[in-house]
């Protein structure tokens, strides 16, 4: 049906009907599919996966899916359509989408900038940063990025939203502060 065009791909087996607006939610419950079953209320979709939950990147190749370090589930090893990864998660790091746990606007921009190439971030960095609805903005992304203690990459992570920052529209050098960042970016 897909070769006829009834039906438009969505991810791996799941379909929509041409010209549907395709939602965070018809994404995540697409992913959730992918997921096996016993895993899939102690796993949270994050990194790449998330973003393109939320719009802002193309469809993985495989799900990353993030793991509490909390709960160690030694059983999750045999999902092969996903990548785990072992975080630390905080009380506002998680949201439910469709059935679906998944990273934050802001924790899923903090993981792209840390743990993506640059090459891939920046792009979808850009998407999660032009989406008013996410919420996330420049600076409170670099500030949560600078506030992370210990963390691999922070370096390279700050260079890829220096980057951002100079790409970004620069206001009149006569602007003051206030101007130059909203308040809703200084927050």
């Amino acid at each position: 049906m897909a070769a006829d065009g009834v039906l438009t791909p969505l991810y791996e087996k799941s379909f929509t009907p041409p010209g549907l607006v395709v939602t965070p939610r018809l994404r995540a419950r697409a992913a959730a599919l992918v997921i096996p079953d016993r895993i899939r209320r102690k796993v949270i979709a994050g990194r790449m996966t998330a973003a393109w939950i939320y719009g802002c990147a193309d469809a993985p190749e495989r799900l990353s899916l993030l793991v509490d370090a909390k709960h160690r589930i030694s059983s999750l090893r045999s999902a092969r359509a996903c990548i785990l990864h072992e975080v630390r998660l905080g009380q506002l790091d998680v949201v439910s989408i469709g059935g679906l746990l998944v990273t934050s606007p802001l924790r899923t921009a903090v993981d792209v900038a840390l743990h993506v190439e640059a090459d891939r971030a920046l792009p979808a960095l850009r998407m999660l940063l032009s989406q008013d609805e996410l919420g996330v903005r420049l600076r409170l992304l670099t500030l949560a990025v600078e506030a992370s203690e210990r963390v691999p990459h922070k370096k390279a992570a700050l260079r890829k939203l220096a980057a951002l920052a100079a790409t970004a529209k620069t206001p009149p050098r006569d602007a003051p502060m206030a101007e130059a960042f909203p308040p809703e970016a200084a927050a």
